[in-house]
């Protein structure tokens, strides 16, 4: 087989800044051994995340110029809705300005205190959305899924027993929603089959329990299931998309991901009184329903994104990138999640550095060693992230201990990968030299963002 090469050609750069090792210390320190304080100038490859880093194809950006910014009733916006009526079959569209700005819509209206929402696994700000409504977010996982090490073709499947023992313990009609994230961000980037969602579907339905799908990286997931469900293999990813989104009652979409433009988002849906109840809330918190918080150059440019990334060639070449990296880290020894996940490389924090306890958080420390490292910024998916205090402050901490490294779309070359995968196996050699981290100072939700941490045993001036 011939190398598999990018299929694009680069038409504008921009420069990456060097820094020494000692610069970064110095940062990461100043930083409080949060990448999220760093300053994107002083890092040399970032993968904190997908979301928005994308690099847009030059028929975007030629959207970008015919994009029409009337305030209501703009062609942008009637463009960006049939393209997502056409792949999801949805009739209802509403555009916002994120992905986190539809949760923040959805479950204020459907939430609440003695709500429970279910899900294979929910990411950072679905949670957090959830919570602030004042309902419970559970996850239901595949038992599979919980090991990294172990490779299985579906990781990011809904437990399904555990999906009817859940509705029968907390009751269907305190279930107002069932979501579906594909591919499974928290649980490694793992796919989704469509057998697991016609299952979960089937569950829901018995159960008067509508399911959405949080279509982030949707064609990633399809292009997983033409790879490894059986019957699918010779179906265009259109045709898979089309089936996925079938069996859903609406979705929720980052098109900062697989829409692969800078910012946007939206809920699509086929419940009309729901949907009523969005755009008024939409109306107040994000925009008129015709632009929800978007310029009209950026609707034009989610809708051609929409189709170029069901396109078989740049999905061969997006998973086959994630791979490439997976495989060089295993042959080194480095503990990570297995198979390869859609978009990122996720290194399991608690087998790399087993000797810092949970509670100084490994996914942490590891983050601030890649950084010092090598000026490579990845991102915390653990205890950091998702765990929580038990009522005498003791952290209970979170079911894996993850370093994910998401690959921007379109962004990053080989050779940058492989300086990625150096610096990696740089830090694996030097791994009994890391020392774990404490909380000095966090917020009360999504503290990942903004807490504030301190090498454990120093003290604060």
């Amino acid at each position: 087989m011939k190398t598999i090469i990018e299929p694009f050609r680069i038409k504008s750069v921009e420069p990456i800044y060097f820094t020494t090792r000692k610069e970064r210390e110095a940062i990461l320190q100043n930083a409080f051994y949060n990448p999220f304080f760093i300053h994107a100038k002083d890092v040399l490859i970032d993968l904190l995340t997908d979301s928005g880093t994308n690099a847009m194809s030059s028929h975007q950006w030629a959207g970008i110029m015919e994009g029409d910014e009337s305030y209501a009733g703009s062609e942008s916006f009637f463009h960006f809705e049939k393209t997502i009526k056409d792949i999801t079959g949805m009739p209802i569209v509403i555009p916002t300005h994120q992905g986190r700005a539809s949760e923040k819509i959805l479950f204020s209206i459907i939430g609440g205190k003695g709500k429970y929402i279910v899900s294979n696994t929910l990411f950072d700000t679905t949670r957090a959305n959830i919570e602030f409504s004042g309902a419970e977010g559970i996850d239901l996982l595949c038992e599979e899924g919980k090991l990294p090490e172990v490779p299985a073709p579906f990781k990011g499947n809904m437990n399904v027993e555990a999906l009817k023992k859940t509705i029968h313990e907390k009751g269907a009609a305190n279930i107002p929603l069932c979501v579906i994230t594909v591919t499974n961000n928290s649980g490694g980037g793992q796919p989704v089959s469509m057998q697991n969602i016609r299952e979960v579907k089937e569950v829901c339905r018995e159960n008067n329990i509508p399911l959405f799908i949080d279509a982030c990286r949707f064609a990633e997931n399809c292009y997983f299931i033409k790879l490894r469900e059986k019957g699918y293999e010779n179906k265009p990813v259109i045709e898979i998309a089309k089936e996925l989104f079938s069996y859903a009652d609406g979705c929720t979409m980052s098109a900062k991901k697989d829409a692969i433009a800078n910012i946007g988002g939206f809920l699509a849906m086929h419940n009309k009184e729901l949907a009523d109840q969005c755009r008024n809330l939409l109306i107040i918190t994000e925009g008129f329903p015709t632009y929800g918080g978007l310029a009209g150059r950026d609707l034009e440019a989610i809708a051609i994104g929409l189709n170029e990334v069901m396109d078989e060639h740049y999905l061969r070449y997006r998973i086959r990138s994630i791979e490439y990296i997976t495989e060089k880290l295993v042959a080194a020894g480095v503990p990570v999640m297995q198979p390869a996940g859609g978009h990122a490389v996720y290194i399991d924090a608690k087998l790399f550095l087993p000797h810092i306890p949970v509670e100084y958080y490994p996914g942490q420390a590891l983050v601030g060693a890649l950084y010092i490292e090598g000026g490579v910024r990845g991102v915390e998916i653990g205890s950091l992230m998702f765990g929580k205090y038990d009522k005498n402050k003791k952290l209970i901490p979170a079911q894996m201990e993850l370093v994910r490294l998401a690959i921007p779309r379109r962004v990053y070359t080989q050779s940058h990968i492989d300086y990625v995968t150096e610096v990696i196996i740089e830090v694996f050699n030097k791994r009994n030299d890391i020392k774990g981290l404490k909380i000095v100072e966090e917020p009360p939700m999504l503290r990942h963002f903004t807490a504030k941490l301190k090498i454990a045993g120093e003290h604060t001036n």
